[in-house]
């Protein structure tokens, strides 16, 4: 690229024409160039005079658009969360949790009294002295606290994708909230609920079938009377006909559910044949109309009150009392993951833990006691 000319009355300006054949303006004067605008352009003589000065050209002013996300920043990897594959393939329910608790974070400040919040912080800047300090707002509510935690890492592996960061600062960091979880109900409970509401009222059927069928709110709030079938079966050589339910679960699921069969036992067909009625679901309000999972909650927790039991006996914990009652019987892990449909052994393997440690605990003892007899 050749000078071409130079421009009357404009010291040190010269054009030349640059790769693609256009005609090109600059300033050059003591090892400086800066690029100018075409001589016909009105702002020629401003951008002259501040090539000359030393200053730099006047820029246009930033407008931040709403929802925008610096680069590399928490927000920007929030984007790349929800429009992730991953994202997607959760069910509503998790995304709108997920949502909820990520858009805490974003708006936290980094210090307190500082204007800055976690949403313009670039991902690198992120310490681990910084994750323990944020999880230590949630002694509290612990699990709130591990959420959290599961929020930020989606953020965090966003990064890592992009390359933005090379390392996870949170690597190795617990947080398990110290708590058992659901809590399952007690022998007590069982018959203080069973005495007050019996065979064929709505109370009882709903409890039945959290219990028997141990699966989540929404899928027994979904359970319908066309979900009912018979599915023919090989045990121990002889062919067996069960009736049962095909059930559809929803949690995890946004695109395709997790289908299971689970059997009637006798103690739950009592139920459904004492309690009749012309609904598509197999439990409705008095209003026969089907329970919302909210509302199906509710229900619980007040006919609970109702007979008598403390806070704490809850629709969940009917699903966690059948995996107690599985281990008690001495199912294998394989068999507990299948009638509550875990994915994975982990969630299995507390059931069956628990009942082993106390099952081996008393015959330990036993023997113990038969010793000090003989003694």
């Amino acid at each position: 690229m050749s000078t071409m000319a130079t421009l009357d009355g404009y010291p040190g300006v010269t054009s030349f024409k640059d790769r693609y054949g256009n005609d090109r303006w600059r300033y050059r004067r003591k090892g400086k160039t800066v690029s100018l605008p075409d001589p016909s352009d009105s702002g020629f003589d401003e951008a002259y005079r501040a090539a000359i000065e030393g200053r730099e050209r006047r820029k246009a002013p930033v407008v931040t658009l709403p929802n925008a996300s610096l680069p590399e920043t928490f927000g920007a990897a929030w984007r790349l969360v929800k429009a992730s594959a991953a994202w997607t393939e959760l069910d509503v329910a998790t995304q709108t949790k997920n949502a909820r608790l990520t858009e805490e974070f974003l708006l936290m400040p980094v210090e307190e009294c500082q204007p800055e919040v976690w949403r313009d912080i670039p991902v690198r800047d992120l310490r681990r002295r910084h994750v323990k300090r944020i999880l230590t707002r949630f002694t509290a509510t612990p699990t709130k606290g591990k959420h959290m935690l599961t929020a930020i890492r989606r953020m965090i592996d966003a990064a890592l994708d992009e390359e933005w960061i090379e390392f996870d600062p949170s690597h190795k960091i617990g947080w398990r909230p110290p708590t058992k979880g659901w809590k399952a109900w007690t022998q007590d409970a069982f018959e203080a609920y069973e005495k007050r509401w019996p065979v064929g009222t709505m109370p009882r059927l709903v409890y039945a079938v959290a219990l028997w069928l141990g699966n989540r709110r929404g899928d027994v709030a979904a359970l319908r009377k066309s979900d009912r079938c018979t599915r023919s079966i090989i045990l121990d050589g002889e062919v067996r006909q069960i009736d049962g339910f095909q059930i559809a679960q929803k949690k995890g699921a946004r695109t395709k559910a997790k289908v299971i069969f689970m059997p009637i036992t006798p103690m739950l067909a009592e139920c459904l044949d004492a309690t009749k009625h012309d609904g598509e679901t197999v439990i409705r309000t008095a209003y026969r109309k089907p329970f919302s999972e909210k509302s199906l909650t509710g229900m619980m927790a007040h006919w609970t009150k109702m007979a008598g039991l403390p806070p704490g006996f809850t629709l969940h914990g009917l699903r966690k009392s059948l995996g107690v009652k599985l281990a008690e019987a001495d199912a294998t892990t394989r068999q507990i993951m299948e009638a509550l449909g875990h994915d994975d052994i982990e969630h299995a393997e507390l059931y069956s833990r628990e009942a082993s440690q106390v099952r081996l605990a008393v015959q330990g003892m036993d023997k113990v006691v038969r010793l000090m007899k003989r003694g």
